[in-house]
């Protein structure tokens, strides 16, 4: 038996003996290929993604933190600076990696040995969150609080806040609070990135002591920050808008937006117009500074940043100053004014040159300046816009360059009687072609161009049934000049004026529209229509930045990176002819021999001016229960000069004066053509 399991066994053996190479061979192969594939999937990652992945193990080791820069200024036409940086001792912190709030408790209490700041902002929740920072008090607070089971760690820490809170556990001395606040500052900050603890007022001993001091407060470091200044005054300020201050921080309604462009939380940004509307053209880019292996003692500086660009304006900022007062000196200040305004402006160009306004409040006579106001308060400017009436008329042909003349007689229809201010008796009908109607400004000749714009037979004493469509005919017209629509201008916050309410129950009123004393328009859309008018057609955008330039490296104005070029709207469909009755027109309400026309005062003023005045029977309520609206008069002026080469144009308004008011308007433009060819431009040659 022994012998036999003896045979078989031996037999089996060299079976198996006879298979191993095989099954080895095989077991080689595969792992031979294996290799093979490992091989090349290594050499495959070493070759085609071996930046790829170096850059990860960088990025993992090294971090950038960011430093603040310098802003864009900005200057007026001629190079002066109107918006500039004046720069203040800082002291900044920046937060290094896996810093807790112990380490900023610590941090915040050393340095509020040496740094006084502005508590008043301090809240209640940051003093309970300073407090809870010491790991000793948030013990205590935790021991006396039974926390809901199963409460996250977030909801507890509520609970915590609410005990301290409520209690009032924290202190209130002068100290702490210097130190809540400091802290408050720091934790506000991302990891590596820099924030400002005080920008200005840092005294030389406070530089001295925390310099002394600053290897006991990591993150801590005395930099550089810098504050809007105002050479030439504050009131260019209604124009450039601000900036927000460290203090206030990033704007809360777009924070977030800021937050990921790159911006700290009390880095300092635009808040409002042209500071807001060039913010990434002004803000410059931050320099980047790499920490190695996280730590902020092994920083190498790769980029030292680039101030931000500069932009010039077409503003002339002694002609700003000087518009500035006398359109100040233009509203009396007494009764119900309500302010005065003034818009200079290049017609061939839209660049603006001047901007100017004052608002008055009748009820305190106090005078706030508001240049602003030139583009977003809507006035009723009587017949200042008389040209846009005779324009749309040509072009809807119901009158002709050759067939123009009407008779001057007050309008008797629909129970209403209207009348021209030289005819309001009926005694003077007199017959006026369309250049001349504009001369004498007449009421009458406007609102008979809007019947026959309407298809209405007017029948002295009849109903008035005109179709309602004449409002749209009207205003179409007056549109393409720039009435009633957005300018386009570069500056946030225009607004289209106030149209009145149409349709057939305010058909009288398509008369009053037609002489302008219905809907309301802007300062800067009267600039804009005159500046159509005046350059033959072209409806420009105006504009008052006149182009972005580049920081020298001695600080001033470098080279231009990008200027504004002209941008045109539209273009007005007149012929020559059509259009020389309306500059005919203008030019004879100043230089005409009519004895009502309306701009005589001017006459005399060299260059030539051609101009519209405008007046606009108007109320003044104060709103108070009671009260009764007060007659006042809107007295307006839309100009060129030189009548034969326009250059500039002159709009001003000014809204609610005394009733008997007859040449404020006039006076005022007078004075801003006086100051225009002295400060702007020589008139030497001009005729």
């Amino acid at each position: 038996m022994n012998s036999f399991l003896q045979k078989i066994f031996h037999h089996s053996d060299r079976g198996e003996n006879s298979k191993v190479p095989f099954r080895l061979n095989i077991i080689l192969t595969v792992v031979g290929v294996l290799f093979a594939i490992l091989i090349i999937q290594l050499g495959y990652l070493q070759v085609v993604n071996g930046n790829q992945y170096k850059a990860e193990v960088s990025r993992s080791d090294n971090s950038v933190k960011y430093g603040n820069v310098q802003r864009g200024m900005i200057y007026d036409s001629t190079g002066r600076v109107l918006v500039g940086n004046k720069a203040h001792q800082a002291i900044q912190y920046t937060k290094g990696l896996s810093v807790t709030s112990a380490d900023l408790y610590k941090i915040a209490n050393t340095l509020g040995k040496y740094l006084t700041v502005d508590t008043s902002s301090l809240t209640p929740r940051q003093e309970a969150d300073f407090y809870l920072a010491n790991a000793d008090n948030l013990k205590k607070v935790s021991s006396s609080i039974t926390f809901p089971k199963g409460s996250s760690a977030s909801e507890q820490y509520v609970l915590e806040l609410q005990k301290v809170m409520n209690d009032k556990l924290y202190s209130t001395d002068k100290e702490t609070k210097n130190a809540a606040t400091i802290f408050q500052k720091m934790s506000g900050s991302y990891q590596l990135s820099t924030t400002y603890i005080k920008t200005t007022n840092v005294t030389n001993k406070e530089i001295a002591e925390i310099g002394e001091h600053l290897d006991e407060m990591p993150g801590v470091q005395i930099g550089d920050s810098w504050t809007r200044e105002y050479p030439n005054g504050n009131a260019i300020q209604s124009i450039v808008g601000t900036v927000s201050s460290e203090k206030v921080g990033l704007p809360s309604d777009r924070i977030n937006t800021l937050l990921a462009e790159g911006y700290s939380r009390n880095d300092s940004v635009g808040q409002s117009y042209l500071e807001e509307k060039y913010e990434s053209t002004l803000r410059g880019s931050k320099s980047q500074t790499l920490i190695k292996g996280g730590s902020l003692d092994k920083a190498v500086k790769q980029y030292g940043g680039q101030k931000g660009d500069n932009l010039q304006l077409t503003i002339n900022s002694e002609f700003e100053k000087k518009i500035q007062s006398l359109v100040e000196e233009a509203d009396q200040g007494t009764g119900n004014s309500t302010g005065a305004y003034a818009v200079v402006m290049n017609p061939n160009t839209g660049g603006i040159i001047g901007l100017a306004g004052v608002s008055r409040d009748p009820e305190t006579g106090k005078e706030t300046p508001n240049a602003l106001g030139t583009i977003n308060s809507s006035i009723v400017m009587g017949s200042v816009v008389k040209g846009a009436m005779v324009s749309g008329a040509l072009m809807d042909k119901v009158i002709t360059p050759t067939n123009s003349t009407l008779t001057d007689k007050p309008i008797l229809t629909g129970g209403i009687r209207k009348a021209s201010w030289f005819n309001q008796d009926g005694n003077h009908d007199i017959a006026l072609d369309a250049s001349t109607a504009l001369e004498v400004s007449s009421n009458s000749y406007m609102m008979q161009l809007a019947m026959k714009e309407a298809k209405f037979n007017y029948v002295e004493g009849g109903a008035l049934t005109m179709n309602p469509d004449v409002f749209n005919i009207m205003r179409g017209y007056f549109n393409q000049f720039g009435l009633g629509v957005y300018t386009g201008i570069d500056l946030p916050g225009e607004t289209k004026g106030i149209q009145g309410p149409s349709g057939s129950a305010n058909i009288g009123k398509a008369l009053d529209l037609s002489y302008g004393n219905y809907d309301a328009y802007t300062p800067m859309q009267i600039a804009q229509y005159i500046s159509t008018i005046a350059n033959g057609g072209y409806r420009i955008e105006p504009h008052i930045v006149q182009s972005i330039r580049a920081s020298s490296k001695s600080g001033k104005l470098g080279r231009v990176k990008y200027t504004v070029t002209p941008t045109v709207l539209n273009k007005i469909d007149m012929t020559a002819a059509q259009r020389k009755v309306v500059t005919d027109g203008f030019y004879k309400v100043v230089h005409g021999t009519n004895e009502y026309r309306t701009g005589i005062t001017l006459n005399t003023v060299r260059p030539s001016i051609s101009a519209k005045t405008g007046t606009a029977q108007t109320f003044y309520s104060s709103g108070k229960k009671g009260s009764k609206p007060v007659e006042t008069v809107t007295l307006s002026l839309g100009s060129f000069a030189p009548s034969d080469n326009p250059q500039v144009v002159v709009v001003v308004a000014i809204p609610n004066l005394p009733s008997n008011a007859e040449s404020n308007n006039i006076d005022l433009a007078q004075k801003i053509y006086q100051a225009y060819w002295k400060y702007v431009q020589s008139d030497s040659g001009l005729k």
